[in-house]
């Protein structure tokens, strides 16, 4: 559904299985979540860098890695020299932090990048949930021992709950298997009946795990509040890892610790890929109509549409009137999409406001004009609102 929704509204346009182009709307709002996504991240102290796509055979020989990651796309370049390209980062992060790090006062450091993966998917779908290419914040942290990975972990947390919560997502923590590294890792996953995850989750205080570990099922009694249990489908927007020694010990990235003895620093991850997060959005948030972005996302704030008639001098009069508005909503710091367009029927100028799914609606016309008024909808409302124009940023604003 997210993938019909935004190639129909004109956000992304795919170019073959899990590959999309994103056009001015769609670059607008993933560049939005980025920056929402960077904020936070800077919050936490993460400092951003930006890595290489392309990276060599023997950093992934390092970590055993080259074999066994079956989503890896390989390439021989000149000389027989062979490459991959980037599906996860810990081969290049993990040799890049050790120049940096010598003793215990070097730690702990976290770094992140927002980047496109590669992944060579069997089978690319659900839209942009899946894809062969995607973009990617992912955040790696070295410590010093584990008591100082467990804290930063915690904190990692809340900064993304609070992310999916900025993003209009109502993100659920769910314990998933830690793999090698520990006992769970964690995903953050948002109800949907068109999710490809299965849950279980509390409907009281929301604890959480995934169907692949799960100890519990449907009606059973919540172990942390007593609650009950319910399964729901979900979409994962994100996961967060306790990585361990796993990678500093297979580059070596040892420090110095207060006795002066060599110790490997321990390491975090931490995920979130924006072109899904912009997926998931549009999977949960739209209607029959279209799209319905959150305030914080949306392309723009406000889209203006002027419905123009048959009568040339009324039709002078609109463009007067919206230009005006246009211009005074702009230099009130609002970012307004303009349809001027005389060419384009009212229906179809309507029906694309819908579809576009921008937070508020401001229509002038002839009928609106005789009041020496604009049309005010709210996207996610039905209710029209028949404000004057001297109001007009005045009610948005509220």
């Amino acid at each position: 559904m997210n993938a019909q929704l935004l190639v129909r509204a004109g956000f992304v346009d795919k170019l073959m299985a899990g590959v999309y182009t994103y056009l001015p709307l769609g670059l607008r709002v993933l560049n939005k979540i980025k920056k929402v996504i960077r904020e936070e991240m800077n919050t936490i102290g993460g400092q951003e860098i930006f890595m290489p796509a392309l990276t060599p055979k023997e950093n992934w020989m390092t970590t055993g890695r080259w074999d066994t990651i079956d989503v890896l796309f390989k390439l021989e370049g000149s000389g027989g020299k062979d490459y991959a390209l980037g599906s996860t980062h810990e081969e290049i992060v993990t040799p890049l932090v050790k120049k940096m790090v010598n003793s215990y006062k070097d730690l702990p450091v976290a770094v992140y990048q927002i980047q496109d993966k590669f992944r060579d998917e069997p089978r690319a779908k659900s839209g942009l949930l899946r894809g062969r290419e995607f973009s990617m914040k992912d955040l790696y942290s070295f410590h010093a021992d584990e008591a100082d990975l467990d804290a930063y972990y915690e904190k990692v947390k809340e900064a993304y709950l609070k992310i999916f919560h900025r993003l209009g997502l109502d993100a659920i923590v769910v314990e998933a298997s830690g793999g090698t590294f520990s006992k769970y890792s964690h995903e953050f996953q948002v109800l949907t009946e068109s999710g490809e995850d299965i849950i279980f989750y509390c409907e009281k205080c929301r604890y959480a795990q995934n169907k692949e570990i799960a100890e519990y099922k449907a009606g059973d009694k919540c172990p942390k509040c007593g609650g009950k249990m319910a399964e729901g489908k979900a979409i994962e927007v994100g996961n967060i890892f306790k990585l361990k020694t796993k990678f500093s010990e297979a580059f070596n990235l040892n420090f110095l610790n207060k006795e002066g003895k060599k110790k490997l620093a321990v390491m975090g991850c931490y995920g979130i890929g924006p072109s899904r997060v912009l997926g998931a959005i549009a999977e949960v948030s739209h209607d029959e109509r279209g799209i319905i972005w959150p305030v914080e996302v949306a392309p723009f704030d406000i889209h203006l549409v002027a419905l123009f008639g048959k009568d040339e001098g009324k039709n002078k009069k609109i463009k007067e009137e919206s230009g005006k508005l246009f211009e005074s909503l702009q230099k009130g710091g609002s970012e307004v999409l303009y349809d001027d367009r005389e060419e384009v029927s009212s229906g179809v100028k309507l029906a694309e406001s819908d579809l576009f799914g921008i937070p508020f609606r401001l229509v002038i016309s002839e009928k609106t004009l005789d009041k020496n008024s604009a049309e005010v909808k709210k996207r996610s409302e039905k209710e029209v609102e028949l404000v004057k124009l001297n109001k007009v940023e005045k009610v948005l604003k509220k």
